[in-house]
């Protein structure tokens, strides 16, 4: 039997699910896939089932058999990490889409191939076992492009455990020694062994390290398309792991690195006016991005199919910003009246064109980058530092701002206030980053616990008023692993390996 991961060991370079596309077709038209022996010779190569994995980050339809209208890749697993939260709350169920995600009722489903354990799963290992054998080819591969092929594989593979790490175990700082998900760093073949889970500490060690590589090999090299991951957004993706890891120094060193690249580049914040809808990768702030054209819209299996309030599913499951959130914000906040209606519903995230179904899917913007420089030098002690980055990021939003909090005191649920320099941080994060990071993830990073309201806007089907939200070492956000690969893996076994069910 053949594992989930065993199963999708060649899918793009033996034209499993997609076709790869050359670097300057990656956004026109696909072209036949190539082979996986074609990996072992150049960078050039290298460069077309590479950029095959860039477009199944925002291809819909290929890592589930089911529910495929709200599975299209990266920007679909932040909103699913949004949707986890307090702040982007789904006024109604709608057709059903995130809807499950937002209620805490997608667990039970593992057994299905159609749910999100499933999807995610597959998702990120494809791309794992993509990278292994574009990885593989290291000693061999010659051209002038080796660095920015071998950064971008490196990188890709950490970011996907990273991500495989958030959704199928509890964070990093105080369960190292819990069980986290298998590792694999060679090609694999139909009959390659599984893998028992490895810990949450040793799949970290195989994050940072690869990471740390990415690093390496991409500094100096040029970022050919905005989809693909270069220096600098290899630095921003080292400073979100450095931060579930609490590791401030890094997380410093690496954001602040991050916004050096980015301005040297000519990527710098922005105005609100700048970059309406957050949906151009062409915008002077964004540093990763999936550029969208008409063919490749994903039409109603989309991001803005979602979230826009004038498209179809949109409409019918409006995406608001938390009430008390928004309060928090000063009417001299240019985001306050530009990203959300009276109404609080979203302006924020809207197609560029809602007839031809167009808009690119923003990864990374360098606002992000300030945020985490103001996050790690706060927890430092470096309180002028962080007000600095802060203050930098505000200026462009609200003319009034100017922060001058210390500390870092942060509450034990999500809507206490304790008036630090950290929660100030954090809460200028919720807004800034709404709709685009994935909420969750930092909800559980600060190990807080948090209640909806229907103050804060949240219909009553999805106050979650009997789950224990308010605990934030419950397992109501670790996923379960899919029934398939228990079936295929002989290294696991569902009566010991599976993920609790339940909500503890």
């Amino acid at each position: 039997m053949k594992s989930i991961f065993k199963y999708t060991l060649i899918g793009l370079l033996a034209g499993g699910m997609f076709t790869a596309c050359s670097e300057d077709q990656l956004d026109t038209q696909p072209t036949n896939s190539m082979s996986g022996a074609s990996l072992m010779t150049t960078s050039d190569a290298a460069m077309v089932p590479l950029n095959g994995i860039y477009r199944s980050m925002y291809t819909s339809g290929w890592s589930t058999t089911g529910n495929t209208h709200q599975c299209f890749g990266i920007i679909a697993y932040n909103l699913t990490g949004d949707v986890m939260g307090d702040d982007l709350i789904m006024k109604a169920s709608g057709s059903g889409w995130f809807w499950y995600d937002a209620v805490y009722n997608v667990k039970a489903h593992f057994t299905s191939s159609s749910w999100r354990s499933y999807d995610l799963w597959f998702a990120f290992y494809q791309w794992i076992s993509n990278a292994n054998y574009i990885l593989a080819a290291e000693e061999t591969m010659e051209g002038d492009n080796v660095n920015y092929v071998m950064g971008q594989a490196y990188a890709i593979r950490a970011y996907s455990y990273f991500m495989l790490s958030q959704f199928f175990a509890r964070t990093y700082v105080g369960h190292e020694s819990e069980p986290c998900v298998p590792i694999y760093t060679e090609p694999t073949s139909p009959e390659t062994e599984g893998q028992p889970r490895s810990t949450v500490a040793q799949v970290y060690a195989q994050i940072t390290s690869d990471i740390q590589k990415a690093v390496q090999y991409l500094e100096g090299t040029t970022q050919a398309h905005k989809s693909h991951i270069s220096y600098g957004v290899a630095r921003q993706l080292q400073a979100r792991i450095a931060l579930t890891m609490e590791d401030w120094q890094t997380a410093k060193t690496a954001s602040e690195a991050a916004i050096a690249w980015a301005n040297s580049n000519g990527i710098t914040i922005q105005p609100v006016a700048a970059f309406d809808g957050v949906n151009s990768v062409d915008a002077g702030n964004v540093m990763w991005g999936a550029q969208i054209i008409s063919d490749q819209s994903g039409m109603y299996a989309g991001f803005f199919t979602h979230m826009d309030p004038d498209a179809p599913y949109g409409g019918r499951a409006l995406k608001a910003i938390n009430a008390e959130l928004y309060a928090k914000m000063n009417d001299t906040d240019e985001r306050k009246a530009a990203w959300w209606t009276a109404d609080l519903v979203n302006d924020k995230l809207k197609f560029a064109d809602m007839q031809t179904w167009m808009g690119d899917y923003i990864w990374m913007r360098v606002e992000e980058a300030y945020l985490t420089a103001a996050e790690a030098n706060c927890m430092l002690g470096d309180n002028s530092s962080a007000q600095n980055w802060l203050n930098q990021l505000m200026a462009k939003r609200d003319p009034a701002y100017n922060c001058t909090k210390t500390g870092t005191a942060m509450g034990a649920l999500t809507s206490d206030v304790t008036g630090s320099l950290r929660e100030e941080i954090i809460n200028q994060r919720r807004i800034e980053l709404w709709g685009e990071y994935g909420r969750v993830f930092d909800i559980r990073r600060l190990k807080q616990g948090f209640r909806r309201t229907s103050a804060q806007g949240w219909p009553d089907a999805a106050l979650l008023s009997n789950r224990p939200t308010d605990n934030p070492e419950n397992y109501m956000w670790v996923l379960t692993i899919p029934q398939a690969e228990f079936d295929g893996n002989a290294a696991l076994d569902a009566s010991k390996d599976q993920n609790p069910t339940g909500d503890q």
